[in-house]
């Protein structure tokens, strides 16, 4: 869930300091590719490296970059990424993960801080100002557990702590 910002036409999505047209030729495929994979196929996330998927989910939440990670490991670095939702969270693990540039069809304001402080270009259709839980009360447990950290590789290995106890707590 996120709370809604009115939607920016494609004059107004920022890839900061980059101009589309100044990237590298094979960025910009990957991350139309990306981009175009995640709303063809329905997905939530799409990550494309040299005109291949590396990695597609329909998961929705943070969970489906962390796998990736796992999956992929340094092989992402240099990677388009295409997601549905970006917040703080997402952007330190690709951060991480050393993606090359990401697409949300939502972005926080702190996702968008992340991305702009470690240069990444970026792309969105809309602005948040929290990425919120998934029962739009309060904001989303990634974001808050990430909120105080800096640092993308911390920020990765909170999550996936989290995650391993979520998981065996479902057990």
């Amino acid at each position: 869930m996120h709370e809604r910002i009115e939607p920016r036409s494609s004059a107004q999505m920022n890839m900061p300091h980059r101009n589309r047209s100044s990237q590298p030729h094979a960025l910009l495929r990957d991350a139309d590719l990306a981009k175009r994979k995640l709303a063809t196929e329905e997905l939530s996330l799409a990550i494309v490296k040299r005109g291949k998927a590396m990695f597609t989910s329909r998961a929705s939440g943070v969970r489906s970059l962390i796998e990736a990670i796992k999956e992929c490991g340094s092989a992402l670095a240099g990677a388009a990424v295409a997601d549905k939702v970006v917040g703080r969270a997402a952007a330190l693990v690709c951060v991480y993960a050393k993606i090359s540039s990401v697409y949300a069809c939502v972005m926080s304001e702190l996702g968008l801080e992340v991305l702009k402080k470690f240069s990444i270009p970026f792309e969105h259709d809309t602005v948040v100002p929290n990425i919120l839980d998934r029962h739009g009360t309060e904001m989303c447990p990634f974001e808050r557990l990430v909120l105080k950290t800096g640092s993308p590789k911390e920020a990765f290995l909170a999550i996936d702590r989290y995650l391993a106890i979520r998981v065996s707590q479902e057990v």
